[in-house]
């Protein structure tokens, strides 16, 4: 094929041209090696080589820092190395103001409206002089790894009062759709002064059960027309529920939205409750009006004195604790096995055998254990 005739405007030795200028007092690396703003035609923050102190962190997280408050979040989030030990004595010098907050679980079916029900509840309990937290979990994507992290922009209203702090964070693929890192970011939360947090996890799905072992409360949203949902709704999904909410029932939705709650009431008497001494019961709201949520508070508030008074709400955060280092455990194993030396040299083989059908899953997987635990046959 010929070459393509260049235009008569194009010059080779002025192709850099064509690049984004820079501004007056930048300037190359390749023209100063003491300034290096740009590297392979980009942009680079310059690091000052600063580490973060904990306790300096910690104490400003506490003193109510915003600055100090995502960052912590962010050093407790990151997945390098050099950034655990600075989390791990972070949560050690916050632990200690931690856990005096009530902790919600919002779920619910596609399209059930739980940002805008998150807003609206979120600026009621703003307007009582509460300080909210909204750990709104987006869904990574599993061939490019992003997040769209949109949930400030569906919140606007709530994200502009200063009562309320809202932390998009990516779910990283984990099942559930929690962050791995959201039980941390709780406890850092609590520490900064939020005694309301909220969790709004992607979907809904037997997977939510993550979602149940980290909160106290746990608020499935559903939408009108019960005997279609009631069809496809997960018995599992409705006894973790300690209570489902009716949303959208504004309008001439209204009285579909009384009929479902009623509908859903006697579903829920013959189930299991999700907290031992509480009837779980369906409520109706109005996110879009603000009708309904000073009841779905009243029956959190009524929720939170009675578990207290009779101990299961710190059963349940002590068995969630446990829940935690078990799941700790597990991860901490996961990362350990697969950044083995031996096993990273031996697992695209033994995939392969397995993936060709020469080697059963079972076979594959007791031999890569034997490597790794430096036993042999």
């Amino acid at each position: 094929m010929a070459d393509e005739k260049k235009p008569e405007w194009f010059n080779p030795q002025m192709a850099d041209s064509f690049l984004s200028s820079l501004k007056p007092g930048v300037t190359d690396e390749s023209t100063d090696g003491n300034k290096s703003p740009v590297r392979g035609g980009r942009f680079v923050k310059k690091k000052n080589g600063r580490k973060i102190e904990p306790a300096t962190l910690a104490a400003d997280i506490r003193n109510g820092n915003r600055t100090a408050l995502a960052k912590g979040i962010t050093l407790i989030e990151s997945n390098a190395e050099h950034d655990f030990q600075s989390a791990q004595a972070l949560l050690q010098q916050l632990l200690p103001d931690a856990g005096k907050s009530i902790r919600i679980g919002i779920t619910g079916v596609p399209g059930a409206g739980k940002s805008t029900f998150i807003e609206s509840f979120g600026s009621y309990l703003c307007s009582l002089g509460h300080k909210v937290a909204v750990l709104a979990v987006d869904p990574t994507s599993r061939l490019t790894g992003g997040s769209i992290l949109g949930d400030k922009t569906r919140m606007e209203m709530l994200a502009r009062n200063p009562r309320a702090f809202i932390r998009p964070s990516p779910s990283g693929g984990k099942l559930g759709g929690v962050h791995r890192k959201t039980r941390e970011t709780m406890l850092v939360c609590e520490a900064a002064g939020f005694d309301v947090i909220l969790v709004e996890t992607v979907g809904v799905g037997q997977s939510e059960v993550i979602v149940r072992d980290m909160v106290d409360f746990f608020m499935l949203l559903v939408l009108t027309g019960a005997g279609d949902e009631l069809q496809g709704m997960k018995k599992g999904i409705m006894e973790l529920a300690d209570t489902v909410i009716v949303n959208k029932a504004d309008g001439s939705n209204e009285q579909a939205a009384k009929k479902t709650k009623e509908e859903y009431n006697r579903i829920l008497h013959f189930l299991q409750p999700a907290t031992k001494g509480w009837q779980t019961v369906a409520l109706t709201s109005s996110a879009l009006n603000g009708k309904g949520i000073e009841d779905v508070w009243k029956t959190i508030s009524k929720f939170d004195r009675i578990t207290k008074a009779s101990g299961s709400f710190e059963d349940r955060r002590r068995t969630q604790t446990k829940e935690w280092l078990n799941d700790m455990i597990i991860d901490q194993l996961q990362a350990n096995f697969f950044q083995n030396p031996t096993i990273k040299l031996l697992l695209p083989k033994v995939e392969n055998e397995v993936i060709s059908g020469n080697k059963p899953v079972s076979t594959a997987v007791d031999e890569l254990f034997k490597s790794y635990f430096g036993t042999k046959k």
